[in-house]
């Protein structure tokens, strides 16, 4: 197939489901059923989103295919130059892998709403939302540059703001809508500021440029204290789009949209465009900001595990889970890992949505209910589901011959070997207590729900099985959650074509990026030449003249084992624990609870994030309001109404004078002119002898005035 085809088809995926929108969200009221043009949309979207990837992996698996066109040009203007803004996509190797999960997950949720939200009075404008929803994650998923990036990137804002808030009469509902709008706000600006740097330099907001640009030593302002800069803020959007520390408050209570939506948002979508986004920016990344994205998403993956630890919502816990699995991605993006990020990021995206329909599954057949300690005995009523929650939680936790052990046993591999070689010994060990973390609480979701006696018996005695409409997308998710599907050694991700799929994206990064890492034995810190394409990285100053990827590749394969063996055994015993506390009952919970009970408070109260950020910037917030009303009312306002006054005195002043003064001298003029008038009238008696008797009279006075 040819690339110009390939390109058609890709612009027919991302304008799809825009189509379905504006049709859904006009005609919603007028055809009932109208929502099946919506999800006959997505799944052509699928369908042709596996025709682009067959061919792009057959026949350009080593080569990127890419459309670019000018959007408007400004011609050659003083300073900048010429300038012209350039719109495109671009068709990587990672943007294929992305396009398949988003329009995947897309289309199983769209089928499973079928059921969850059947009877809903606004459907069709359910549908419409989950439209555009996944019209702006393809946006971000295959765009060229920075420019078409944003503009998707505030449009998945908008479109997670409408589904989260989607049952707004619910006061909860339209505050977590808000949240997650106000809150992801926050990292955008420092995202928009990074590109404003980045296009100040280049003139640019072309990837490819840009990155060519900085490979070939044109640092922004020529300095690497901006391209850190830059890097670090442009994170910021991740940040926020990611739920990382300390951005991470909006997600939990993102679930208060309807499950799908949850779904979507923390598996294909919202929280996804983060990750990727740092994947696509990789090559302008230097070394400092590499290590703060690295220290982020570990501090990220620890906090929100060990909230997840002592949580009762059951989506609350998936949600935490979720913060937690991001802060792995972004760890690994930090660390240099950039394969095992996207591959996680892949695999989770399969089972995160599989757990959160698997929890709606649960939640549709308890009437509502979401409170685990209100569960309890459902395996048999719920096989399906059961077995489901069963695959997806063993693949979370890393065990062997399941998805999510080859992707994040590549990730504890990664940081344990960046650590021998740079000291930074916190962030495996964060990470290795994450995934025992990890499998102790979702083993406790599985068993608290599905395992024991019934604690509420009228509800569970109602519970049944979610009709296939709903297990459907399960069932598909489980099995892209086993190992065969990536590659045929379940212990080494590397043997697989999924992972050389991966590597070859790793062409995007340029040659002679540069990086620092600090060594703990010498105190100093090495420049490094990276040239991803090769995997060689050279160190350019220090002592010792030696290749960086033979002293990495040495130290992954010597930590190998090692790693391997560590992050299983702490997943086994996380397990064990969950049913030695909920199943077998050796461990009391309750007792564990009350000896360890400023813990517990402190994690079951999220680390008291929300009356932290309510007590400071909430707070300041309105009590700054509160200064700012006083300041209206009492200058402002004060200095207004005392205009008003003076003004209105005025006016009463400037009234009296016109009346009295004005108006009395015309008035006085009148009347003297008319007695004069009067007076005069008397003289006129039309007789001769009155008038020489007058004018004998007037010379005789004259004459007396000046003689």
């Amino acid at each position: 197939m040819a690339e110009q085809t390939l390109i058609n088809i890709a612009l027919i995926i991302q304008l799809l489901p825009l189509f379905g929108f504006v049709v859904v969200i006009f005609f919603g009221k007028r055809f009932k059923k109208i929502y099946q043009l919506e999800i006959g949309i997505i799944v052509t979207a699928f369908i042709l989103a596996l025709i682009v990837g067959f061919f792009k992996l057959t026949m350009y698996m080593h080569q990127d295919i890419s459309f670019t066109f000018t959007w408007f040009d400004l011609g050659n203007l003083p300073v900048l130059g010429q300038l012209h803004f350039d719109l495109g996509i671009k068709l990587d190797n990672l943007a294929i892998i992305m396009l398949f999960v988003v329009t995947l997950i897309s289309m199983l949720v769209h089928i499973y709403s079928i059921g969850y939200l059947k009877g809903d009075k606004r459907f069709n404008r359910y549908y419409a939302y989950l439209g555009i929803f996944t019209f702006s994650m393809l946006g971000i998923v295959l765009t060229h540059n920075f420019l078409m990036m944003y503009i998707s990137w505030e449009l998945v804002g908008l479109s997670s703001y409408l589904l989260i808030g989607f049952w707004y009469e619910k006061d909860s509902a339209a505050d977590a809508g808000k949240k997650a709008f106000l809150t992801t706000r926050l990292g955008d600006i420092g995202m928009f500021i990074g590109i404003l740097i980045l296009f100040t330099q280049y003139h640019t907001f072309t990837f490819d440029d840009i990155f060519h640009q900085i490979s070939i030593g044109n640092l922004p302002f020529g300095s690497e204290g901006w391209l850190t800069a830059a890097g670090i803020l442009l994170f910021m959007g991740a940040i926020g789009k990611s739920a990382q520390f300390p951005l991470h408050v909006w997600l939990p209570d993102a679930m208060e949209g309807p499950t799908p939506v949850s779904a979507l948002i923390h598996s294909a979508t919202m929280v996804a465009a983060g990750v990727y986004f740092m994947a696509r920016i990789f090559p302008l990344l230097d070394g400092t900001a590499l290590l703060v994205i690295a220290v982020i998403g570990a501090l990220t993956a620890f906090i929100a595990a060990s909230i997840a630890l002592t949580q009762n919502d059951i989506k609350k816990v998936l949600a935490y889970s979720t913060i937690s699995q991001l802060g792995y991605m972004i760890l690994s993006i930090g660390i240099g890992a950039y394969a095992f990020a996207i591959f996680h990021m892949v695999t989770h995206a399969f089972f995160k949505s599989g757990l959160f329909l698997g929890s709606g599954s649960v939640i549709h057949s308890m009437h509502g209910e979401q409170d685990m300690r209100k569960m309890g005995g459902l395996r048999k009523k719920m096989p399906i589901t059961y077995a489901a929650f069963i695959v997806f939680s063993l693949a979370i936790s890393g065990i062997p011959l399941m998805s999510g052990f080859l992707s994040k046993d590549g990730i504890l591999l990664g940081s344990f070997a960046f650590a021998t070689l740079t000291g930074h010994w916190l962030l495996p060990f964060l990470g290795f207590i994450v995934a025992g973390m990890t499998a102790f609480y979702m083993f406790r979701l599985v068993l608290m729900t599905f395992h024991g006696k019934p604690r509420v018996q009228e509800t569970f005695d109602h519970a049944h099985e979610s009709p296939k409409v709903m297990t459907m997308p399960l069932v598909v998710l489980m099995i892209l959650s086993v190992f065969i599907i990536y590659t045929p050694n379940p212990l080494s991700p590397e043997a697989g074509w999924f992972y050389k799929w991966i590597g070859n994206a790793e062409t995007v990064v340029p040659q002679n990026t540069r990086f620092e890492f600090m060594r703990s034995n010498k105190g100093e810190a090495n420049e490094i030449s990276v040239n991803e394409n090769t995997h060689e990285k050279e160190k350019i100053s220090g002592e010792e003249e030696t290749l960086y990827s033979e002293e990495y590749m040495e130290a992954l394969h010597h930590d190998h084992i090692p790693a391997m063996s560590l992050s299983i055994i702490l997943a086994i015993l996380g397990i064990l624990l969950a049913y030695a506390m909920y199943e077998w009952k050796k461990i009391n919970p309750e007792k564990l609870t009350e000896q360890i009970k400023p813990l517990y408070t402190f994690s079951l109260n999220k680390w008291y994030f929300d009356e932290l950020y309510y007590g400071t910037f909430v707070a300041g917030t309105l009590g700054f309001s509160k200064i700012l009303r006083w300041f209206d009312e009492k200058i402002v306002d004060g200095l207004v109404n005392g205009t008003a006054a003076f003004g209105r005195g005025f006016a009463k002043i400037s009234d009296l004078i016109d009346k009295h003064i004005v108006d009395g001298s015309v008035n006085f003029t009148a009347f003297f002119s008319g007695f004069l008038g009067l007076a005069l009238r008397k003289f006129q008696t039309g007789r001769i002898q009155s008038y020489v008797l007058f004018v004998v009279f007037s010379l005789f006075v004259l004459f007396w005035i000046f003689i």
